[in-house]
């Protein structure tokens, strides 16, 4: 299909060029995370009083209501701007959480929490993953008893990213048998300083705690945190990935896509590794920087077929991993290329800071959202008709 913007997107697109740019923060985001999450609530804050805020939401939960392609607009001009990257501390509440409870939450939890995520008052983790239930999460043990009017809570999460710094986590717990698999899950809102919780960090090789092990000891939760149906957290679960592996991938894309083009001028104007001639000179590296901008380009014309569909009311479901498997899978190529062209100055943070720590985080590109693995099973089966 051929994209073209229309004089009203065009319109749009002037305005929020002229947005980002004139607003754009100047002061680079700090190394710690406490610093992190007081700079992206700020930048959250800002973006919410320009008007800004929760672009794809209805306008009666304080979003602007656009049209996919006005999404992709902003994404497009935010990259392009270099505004701060999209997967900051607030995102999860923006992707995730908030979408999630517009379209399955009570109208209780919709008024208290989707202004506070909007606002950047409060920030979200993610209470999916376990030691023996990460690709596999129907495998999760997290145990919920409802006892009255509380559900209460034992167990383990991990990978949590943020959790020690966050206000609320999307938490999923069997409330069904053991053995229930898809059945019997119960998705739930955690206030993270409930007593029985417990957080431990764990550090990263690059000295930061970037997620966390959380443990659950007898943590009562209101039953009125539920969203959806104690027991039918399964389907409210696909609801949240099917925001995720959606627009939600527009942000990211583009960024990387303007980070690819970042790389291809400098390899035209700076030595390669060796130091005698241009990066561009080299026929490998040449190479890479070329089959990696076609496949941003085929990868585009995917997410172009997203929007035409999100803009017809089709959802594409299974789909959307057609586009979020080669995509991750490009992103960690892309900043391993960038390491390969700086050489040994790559792995320098004064030098190279831009591309060192996009490249340590790429390495979780291919495990977030669902696996490689797990993102070919679902095209395999649902998409190809292919055997379990």
């Amino acid at each position: 299909m051929e994209y073209r913007d229309s004089i009203e997107d065009r319109r749009f697109r002037e305005e929020v060029r002229e947005w980002v740019r004139a607003n754009n923060l100047t002061k680079r985001r700090p190394d710690t995370f406490a610093e992190q999450i007081a700079y992206d609530r700020a930048w959250q804050r800002k973006q919410f009083d320009g008007g800004w805020a929760g672009l794809a939401w209805p306008k009666e939960y304080g979003g602007r209501g656009l049209s996919p392609t006005q999404q992709l607009i902003w994404s497009e001009e935010y990259a392009s701007a270099h505004c701060p990257s999209v997967h900051d501390s607030c995102w999860l509440g923006l992707n995730h959480a908030g979408p999630t409870l517009i379209v399955r939450g009570t109208e209780a939890q919709k008024s208290f929490h989707l202004p506070r995520i909007l606002k950047g008052e409060s920030t979200w983790c993610q209470g999916f993953s376990e030691p023996n239930a990460g690709s596999d999460l129907a495998a999760l043990r997290t145990r919920g008893v409802v006892d009255g009017n509380h559900l209460v809570v034992n167990g383990q999460k991990i990978w949590t990213s943020f959790a020690q710094l966050t206000d609320y986590q999307e938490l999923l717990v069997r409330t069904g048998p053991a053995d229930g698999r898809h059945h019997g899950l119960t998705w739930v809102i955690c206030d993270m300083r409930l007593p029985g919780i417990e957080i431990r960090p764990i550090k990263a090789l690059d000295g930061i705690f970037h997620n966390c092990e959380v443990f659950y000891d007898n943590v009562r939760i209101p039953l009125t945190n539920v969203v959806g149906e104690v027991n039918e957290g399964w389907s409210v679960v696909m609801t949240t990935f099917l925001f995720e592996r959606g627009s939600a991938a527009f942000g990211s894309f583009c960024q990387v896509a303007e980070a690819l083009e970042g790389l291809i001028s400098y390899a035209r104007s700076h030595p390669g590794p060796g130091g005698t001639r241009r990066a561009i000179e080299d026929g490998t590296i040449a190479d890479r920087l070329g089959l990696a901008r076609a496949q941003l380009q085929s990868l585009r014309a995917l997410m172009y077929m997203m929007i035409e569909a999100a803009e017809r009311n089709i959802d594409l479901g299974a789909e959307g991993s057609l586009m979020h498997l080669p995509y991750t899978e490009l992103d960690e190529a892309i900043y391993r290329l960038a390491i390969d062209i700086f050489g040994p100055r790559g792995m320098s943070r004064s030098e190279a800071h831009d591309w060192i720590m996009p490249y340590f985080k790429s390495f979780s590109a291919t495990i977030a959202g669902g696996t490689s693995e797990i993102q070919r099973n679902i095209i395999g089966e649902r998409l190809l008709g292919l055997p379990r």
